[in-house]
C-alpha cells in the first residue's frame, strides 16, 4: 500500500460546533504539511444500500502515499489538534483507503 495514493474517509457527527471549529482552524496548515490535500465534505450523503449508512459528517480527502497519510495522522501537532475533534464530535471512524488508478 505504500506506493498508492491514499483516499481517508472520516465519518463523525458535530456534537460541540465551538470544540470542532477549534479543529477545523488547525487542520489544513496540517493536511499540507503531509501533502494532503482536501477533496470534499457533505453532511447530507445519500445512503443507498446496506445496513450500516453513515450518519452526520462524511469528509474525503486524500495523500501521495500511505507514508504521507500515516505520517498525518501520528504527528504530534495533528494529535494534540484532534483532541479537539474528539471533544467535539462522535467520530464513528476514519479509513484509510488506497486509490488503484486515476
Amino acid at each position: 500500500m505504500a506506493n498508492h495514493e491514499v483516499i481517508v474517509i472520516a465519518n463523525l457527527e458535530v456534537t460541540d460546533a465551538d470544540e470542532y471549529r477549534k479543529y477545523e482552524k488547525g487542520f489544513f496548515p496540517i493536511l499540507k504539511k503531509h501533502n494532503g490535500s482536501f477533496i470534499t465534505f457533505d453532511d447530507n450523503s445519500q445512503h443507498m444500500e446496506g445496513d450500516c449508512p453513515l450518519e452526520g459528517r462524511v469528509i474525503l480527502f486524500g495523500f501521495p502515499s500511505e507514508k504521507d497519510a500515516t505520517n498525518w495522522f501520528n504527528d504530534p501537532e495533528y494529535q494534540a489538534l484532534s483532541e479537539y475533534r474528539r471533544k467535539g464530535t462522535l467520530t464513528h471512524n476514519i479509513t484509510f483507503t488506497k486509490v488503484l488508478k486515476r
